[in-house]
């Protein structure tokens, strides 16, 4: 029972890459319905839903863009139909020197901490596929860039933040009626980890 770590990637294989030039390979977009900040959001027809966030918002840790679009989403019912659809556009300005990533800004940063404390399960609505879910880990992970590697978490934390979101995941799932554990491994060897079943026996609500 546990982990089973594979931290490192399998030869040849990169984590997923992250959006605004946190990249392990070129990041594609997709295609995304334009939210403006603080609007409101449009419906989901099996496209992903951007948040744009500003420099302002993030320095006043304002959360009303991403408060908007969930908080509605919850009101009707509607979080399972947005599995996976949430994007984030951050535009916060830097030097044109300045070599840092943008999970390297500790305001940006401390925003992502406080979005986490507010929405501890919003790892069910990133949009994985486009790296959001790596993007997100690295706002609440130490880590470091490699130019050939790319991202590398420091194991430990990055353990530590799995099994947490791992654990709130598995309850909230569970409260909202949700199938949890295909979801879980899926998020886990996102991350570059393997489950044992026997864990889950061990986590998941009982009948």
């Amino acid at each position: 029972m546990g982990l089973e770590t594979t931290i490192s990637p399998p030869e040849g294989q990169q984590y997923p890459s992250t959006p605004q030039g946190e990249n392990i390979k070129p990041s594609t977009e997709g295609d995304a319905l334009s939210v403006a900040e603080g609007t409101g959001f449009l419906p989901n027809f099996l496209m992903s839903i951007m948040i744009a966030i500003n420099a302002e918002q993030i320095d006043n840790l304002d959360l009303s863009p991403v408060q908007t679009v969930i908080d509605q989403w919850l009101a009707a019912g509607a979080i399972a139909q947005n599995e996976q659809q949430l994007q984030f556009e951050i535009e916060y300005p830097r030097e044109d020197l300045d070599p840092r990533e943008i999970s390297e800004i500790p305001e940006v940063r401390l925003w992502f901490i406080r979005l986490d404390a507010y929405y501890p399960w919003l790892p069910f609505l990133l949009d994985w596929k486009v790296g959001e879910l790596a993007r997100y880990a690295a706002m609440l992970v130490p880590h470091q860039f490699h130019r050939t590697e790319g991202i590398q978490y420091n194991p430990e934390a990055l353990e530590m933040f799995l099994m947490h979101k791992i654990f709130v995941l598995t309850d909230w799932l569970h409260q909202q009626g949700i199938p949890s554990k295909s979801k879980l491994m899926s998020m886990s060897q996102m991350l570059g980890y393997d489950l044992d079943d026997a864990f889950f026996d061990v986590i998941l609500p009982k009948k």
